[in-house]
């Protein structure tokens, strides 16, 4: 509904122009709402994307959903690490769950310092490899 109040808006101020003589205004709003409309789409199928881990006592797992499918990993929590990728250029870092020569990034979606806050608590929480710190409650569970 507010995308069909900002074409209006847009394609209302446009033709003003092109009844004006500058007709050229009219492609460039169009081509204007096609940005925002894709610009639009992207942002809500991101936002249906969520990831899961869940740690027990044997083991961390990890449920990412999003518009692709669900797809689950899971890592004994005795050999697994949590690993810090850190950025090159204009790529972000990387957060890693490993274990056995497997891996799964987590915190895609992340800021930066979201990131980099969500690793030092994995990695308390994970230990390295072939460490099992206790964990607090039964299971611990976030998204």
């Amino acid at each position: 509904m507010f995308f069909g109040f900002v074409c209006a808006g847009s394609f209302a101020i446009a033709g003003v122009f092109a009844a004006n003589g500058l007709w050229p205004v009219l492609p460039f709003a169009g081509l204007e709402m096609a940005v925002l409309a894709y610009a639009l789409r992207a942002s809500l199928r991101r936002g249906r994307c969520t990831q899961t881990i869940t740690l027990t006592d044997s083991e961390v797992r990890i449920v990412t959903r999003d518009p692709a499918g669900d797809r689950q990993a899971a890592f004994p929590r005795h050999w697994a690490r949590a690993r810090l990728v850190r950025s090159h250029g204009w790529h972000p870092s990387r957060l890693l769950i490993e274990s056995h020569g497997r891996a799964c990034e987590v915190g895609r979606l992340l800021t930066e310092e979201e990131r980099h806050g969500l690793h030092r608590r994995l990695a308390g929480l994970v230990g390295r490899p072939s460490e099992t710190p206790p964990l607090a409650a039964e299971t611990s569970s976030f998204t």
